[in-house]
């Protein structure tokens, strides 16, 4: 069956776009990211067309679909080399294999032969000739000559002198590696080539091959006919493309944008100087994204220092790509699980030495990065200073299931695994998403949990009266009152600079001027660094790190994107200083110790702060006094601490607990170490059944177990504990409730 010209036929596909002011961002020439022109063949320089001739196929014009004669002389180079010297494909069957791309083995090269000949049947010489030359890979993004013309020279393709077209016609032979802006030594000895076929085909004389050789060629700048953002530009295209095509209706020739081109330029070079100046922090690349919180517009969108830096993976795009999030995710968590009620602003959560049995694996045990512990930590503090153990144990009480399935709500449609996948460290960033969704996330934070999809472009230029199916994506996720209040203590939190004083300090970059919430993230390894936060107007989401996922030097959030991050929060509101954040409507700030989250004593000697409670919580907050205790889950913290406020002149142990029954083998040198704690500096006397074992300064002693019926006494000054416990051979028939076996202690 014949293959007609316009069975495959292309459409002119160039789209101009400007920015919300009508600044002209740049021109793309295809729907996706391969930018195409199309153009008759009478609009293609003669020299352009001579020279690939002679390049790709010199008796063109006078055979069929194959070319029985290069055939024959590939077949006898091959037999005398042994092995295949040279090709012998048309232009036909190059045609053919860019409508059918397919592995090159024989079944496929028969189709290919086949497809050939229906075209062949189908269609002109020079019909196929320009389907071909516009479908030409001319190096990077670029297809066919009018778009490589365009792009190199910034000419139409009839205007190609010798020395241009001859230069463009080397490169479909290895468009990669003879692209001209990174090999023109390599591309200028293929055009000498292709001069000296033109010469042997009588096309030009030998002096005209030479001159045109010689000819000095100037390049255009790398942008390929884009003056700013291409990943934008590329991103809203493909958004469009989508659309369109979803809705039948034909691509428009013009489309303006959300961006802001003066905001764009400032937060590219932001970039660019940021990655310079942490250069020998092996820091390579940025991203940044700016939104408009009222109508969610992106205002700027950064995808790497240099989209046109080929040996930098300059056209990698830091907003749509998926990385690791450390703890940027960790509002969302306490937002939900202040709505659903298993933790109130004052709770008080445990930082401590924590241990999860997973199966098949070794226990797991979250720390932060300064490998610390703090004890007891208000919500605030835990959220603030991006506490990880506190947030695992929320996670824990709200279920993975249930916090997967909010972060898919609103917008993380990346975390398509199953909870098990992620397990608890789905909170920590063991999930990979994209500067795009943390941004709409945090929009919806700014918005008081009202989800509305970002906008890249005035939709109603393109659909005219169908503009409501723009809209169709951005489910709204729905915020009741009281909803509202929960996203607005996350906010109030995330403002908080004195709050996030013990991981930060004072006066760190987040510190600005005027209130803003905000929150970074590092991933494991120092691989990336996060800080998206946001004022009253907009939300800036910022991402520094490497695409190939080599770690930086000890780049942490705040010395990374954080920088970053403020430097376009300044320049947002350079000009105008942003209204003030909302507070929780209907809560109420009150005193609390800010260890206990209790009504404030005079044993409270931690500090007093303000946090906010709900009206049904005021009853209990009146009378509920000193009813919060140190339980046996800070054990373990308490004998870390050389000194501690929450104990006051106390002195406690901590292990053994009363009652407790230990089973030694006689046979095994079986140790038992006793744990206390204290925050006097003067010596710990250790006593046992009345008899004094040792006087040191210490929050643990090692004692070589005997059988018997014991009681511990440590005595500091005028302050003492006791417990009684036991230590007895084993008992097979017999062992008491809360019973302990030490076997092999010293492993």
């Amino acid at each position: 069956m014949p293959i007609r010209f316009e069975d495959i036929q292309q459409q002119q596909l160039a789209v101009e776009f400007s920015d919300r002011h009508g600044l002209p961002l740049g021109t793309l020439l295809s729907q996706d990211q391969n930018q195409t022109a199309i153009v008759p063949l009478p609009e293609i320089s003669p020299y352009f067309i001579q020279a690939i001739i002679a390049a790709e196929d010199k008796r063109y014009y006078h055979h069929g679909a194959l070319d029985s004669i290069a055939i024959s002389r590939a077949l006898l180079e091959a037999l005398q080399a042994g092995e295949i010297v040279s090709g012998a494909s048309t232009i036909t069957m190059q045609l053919a294999r860019m409508l059918n791309p397919s592995p090159r083995t024989a079944y496929h090269k028969i189709m290919e032969v086949w497809l050939s000949w229906r075209l062949t049947a189908g269609m002109s010489k020079n019909e196929i000739l320009q389907a071909y030359i516009n479908r030409l890979p001319m190096g990077g993004n670029l297809y066919g000559i009018e778009a490589a013309s365009r792009a190199y020279f910034a000419v139409p393709a009839r205007d190609l002198n010798l020395a241009q077209a001859s230069l463009l016609a080397g490169l479909p032979n290895d468009p990669t590696d003879l692209n001209p802006y990174y090999n023109w030594q390599g591309l200028k000895q293929r055009q000498q080539y292709i001069l000296n076929r033109m010469v042997e085909d009588h096309y030009i004389t030998e002096n005209q091959g030479k001159k045109a050789y010689e000819e000095s060629i100037k390049l255009q700048p790398r942008q390929q006919g884009i003056i700013a953002a291409p990943h934008f530009l590329f991103w809203v295209n493909q958004q469009i493309s989508n659309l369109t095509q979803s809705q039948s209706l034909d691509q428009p020739p013009t489309i303006q944008t959300t961006l802001d081109l003066k905001l764009q330029q400032f937060v590219e070079t932001q970039i660019q100087q940021m990655v310079t100046q942490l250069s020998d922090r092996n820091v390579n690349h940025g991203a940044a994204i700016v939104i408009d919180n009222q109508t969610r517009e992106v205002l700027a969108y950064v995808g790497s220092p240099d989209y046109f830096n080929h040996e930098n993976s300059g056209q990698n795009d830091g907003v749509q790509a998926l990385r690791q999030p450390g703890s940027t995710l960790k509002p969302f968590l306490y937002q939900l699980a202040i709505a659903q009620e298993i933790i109130r602003p004052n709770t008080i959560l445990a930082d401590v030495p924590t241990y999860y049995a997973i199966p098949g694996a070794k226990l797991y045990s979250p720390t932060d990065y300064s490998e610390t512990f703090l004890g007891p930590v208000r919500i605030r503090i835990a959220l603030a200073n991006s506490l990880n153990i506190p947030a695992v144990r929320v996670l824990e009480k709200v279920g993975v299931p249930v916090f997967l399935d909010h972060l898919q709500q609103l917008g993380f449609q990346h975390l398509d695994r199953s909870p098990e996948y992620y397990g608890l460290g789905l909170t920590l960033g063991s999930g990979e998403v994209s500067l795009w969704e943390l941004a709409q996330a945090y929009v919806t934070l700014a918005n008081q949990g009202e989800f509305l999809g970002l906008k890249s472009f005035y939709c109603e230029t393109i659909l005219k009266e169908n503009s409501n199916i723009c809209d169709q994506s951005n489910l709204q996720l729905s915020s009741s009152s009281n909803q509202q209040q929960t996203w607005n203590i996350i906010t109030q939190m995330l403002r908080d600079n004195q709050a996030r004083a013990a991981a930060f300090g004072v006066d760190s970059v987040l510190n600005l001027p005027f209130e803003v919430a905000v929150k970074t993230g590092t991933s494991s390894d120092y691989r990336d660094t996060w800080t998206v936060g946001f004022t009253s107007e907009y939300t800036v989401a910022t991402w520094v790190g490497n695409f190939d996922g080599t770690p930086m030097k000890k780049v942490s959030g705040v010395m990374g994107a954080a920088r970053l991050w403020s430097q376009i929060i300044l320049e947002l509101h350079r000009t105008r200083e942003p209204e003030k954040l909302p507070s929780p409507e209907g809560l109420i700030q009150l005193p609390i110790c800010a260890t206990t989250g209790q009504r404030p004593t005079e044993n409270c000697s931690t500090g007093i702060v303000l946090e906010y409670f709900y009206p049904e919580e005021i009853k209990a907050y009146q009378t509920d006094v000193n009813s919060f205790q140190l339980t046996s889950e800070y054990h373990e913290w308490l004998t870390r601490q050389s000194q501690s406020q929450l104990l006051s002149n106390k002195l406690k142990i901590l292990s053994p607990q009363p009652d407790d029954y230990f089973i030694f083998f006689a046979d095994q040198p079986n140790q038992l170490e006793f744990k206390i704690s204290y925050s006097s500096q003067e010596p710990v006397e250790w006593w046992l059944n009345n008899q004094k074992i040792a006087t040191e300064l210490s929050h643990s002693f090692f004692w070589t177990m005997q059988p018997g019926e014991w009681k511990l006494t440590v005595k500091q000054g005028s302050v003492e504990d006791t417990v009684m416990f036991q230590v007895q051979p084993p008992n097979p028939q017999f062992y008491p409730q809360g019973f302990s076996v030490l076997e092999n202690p010293q492993e």
